[in-house]
């Protein structure tokens, strides 16, 4: 009955969804989203078998990586397509996952655009990442005939909360799966609760723990020249009201040491712009890194990171991180696993949630540290800047807590190997 009432709420809906997924005056956008942005090429079939891997945006885009690239080594007649949520998703895909057929904006989540896509694919298996419980993507996909995994699975208690409010639509679409592919025992208990067979949830790991896909490429000569001046702290993924608190703590750091240098990269590039302002707001002179090219060097010690792709390998120069999206409640924080493998010293706020397993991890370790405003990010920082072995110690540490966390991918592709083995 719930969804019967969820399928019928679509076609007024319809329009609103349209304009806040971006379609309104972006006819290649509804097109997407209307599951018509992709065809098959000709007449020729398509090679089997037929993988369509879906991620909310950035980070869930990590969380498939590592899995989509072992699958396409073994199987390269793979014909995969990948869809986001968001367009800075799908540039992280075309990055990360480049041997994809095609990398879409993900059609909504309705009768009326799946049945196009899916009849255009028709996919042997659908690969949801994390949290991203749409019920028609469950439910038409089974019906197209497709095997179904959700990898990486998780599910913080604040989504659970709303979740439980459709719980009898949610089991239907999670009796679709064949497998739930959980991070932890307690997201296992979560899924339970909502309704997937007891038989099909079972616990892998963290798929972002993989090692290969942690390992990051070089900086480029004018990003290393900027990193290589003086101590770095790089302050990675922040969110709406957590540069200030940087900035705040900045100006303490330069009043303690002579020579310190910072990295700033907000989560969302087009914050650039806000950020800009409170930088010079602030009187903070700064360099872009766009604005690094062949011949420019860094006018200060402040970089604005507005690239993509480059946070993780800078992560590598630092010698402290501080990791965004865990000040204020709502957001969960971001990767800890990046700075981590790159033996860094991680620091982040209290609100974490949705890095729990790792962030437990490093503070036991001693490699991690919760912070709570500009002043306790300062003191952290002058911790580790004035007693240099255990910096050294305390990354050596963060690298050793993500090698142990390591074998989500293999897991994962134990259980995925059977539901492709028939094409």
């Amino acid at each position: 009955m719930l969804r019967q009432l969820y399928n019928a709420l679509w076609y007024p809906a319809l329009p609103l969804a349209l304009a806040l997924s971006g379609a309104c005056g972006d006819p290649a956008t509804r097109r997407a989203r209307m599951g018509i942005a992709w065809t098959r090429d000709g007449a020729a079939p398509l090679a089997d078998p037929r993988i369509w891997a879906h991620a909310a945006s950035v980070g869930d885009v990590g969380a498939l990586r590592a899995v989509l690239t072992a699958l396409l080594r073994e199987r390269p007649e793979t014909t995969l397509l990948v869809t986001t949520m968001t367009a800075a998703g799908r540039e992280a895909a075309r990055r990360a996952i480049p041997a994809a057929r095609a990398h879409l904006l993900a059609p909504l989540d309705c009768r009326r655009a799946l049945g196009p896509f899916l009849d255009a694919l028709r996919p042997t298996l659908m690969l949801i990442a994390e949290t991203e419980l749409w019920p028609n993507y469950f439910i038409e996909s089974r019906r197209a005939g497709a095997r179904i995994a959700i990898v990486n699975g998780r599910i913080s208690e604040r989504a659970f909360g709303r979740y439980r409010y459709v719980r009898p639509l949610l089991c239907e679409a999670l009796a679709c799966a064949d497998f739930v592919l959980a991070q932890t025992e307690e997201d296992a208990r979560r899924f339970l609760a909502l309704g997937a067979p007891e038989s099909r949830v079972k616990v892998t790991g963290n798929t972002k723990f993989d090692l290969e896909s942690l390992n990051a490429a070089p900086l480029r000569p004018e990003l290393q020249a900027f990193a290589s001046g003086c101590p770095l702290l790089v302050a990675g993924s922040t969110a709406p009201g957590e540069e200030q608190v940087v900035l705040d703590a900045w100006r303490e750091l330069c009043a303690r040491f002579d020579a310190i240098a910072l990295a700033l990269a907000p989560r969302h590039l087009e914050r650039v712009a806000e950020v800009e302002g409170l930088l010079r707001a602030a009187r903070i002179e700064y360099t872009k890194a766009s604005a690094l090219g062949a011949t420019a060097a860094a006018t200060s010690r402040v970089l604005l990171l507005d690239t993509m792709g480059e946070l993780r390998s800078i992560y590598g120069r630092a010698a402290v991180a501080f990791v965004g999206g865990s000040l204020m409640p709502g957001r969960g924080g971001q990767s800890l696993a990046e700075p981590a493998a790159a033996g860094v010293p991680t620091l982040f706020g209290p609100f974490h949630e949705s890095q729990r397993e790792i962030a437990s991890a490093l503070l036991e370790a001693r490699a991690g540290t919760v912070v709570r405003d500009a002043a306790e990010l300062a003191q952290a920082v002058t911790a580790f800047m004035t007693n240099e072995s255990e910096r050294r110690a305390a990354g050596h540490r963060a690298r050793v807590v993500v090698e142990r966390m390591a074998g989500g991918v293999g897991a994962t592709l134990m259980h995925l190997r059977p539901l492709i083995s028939v094409a």
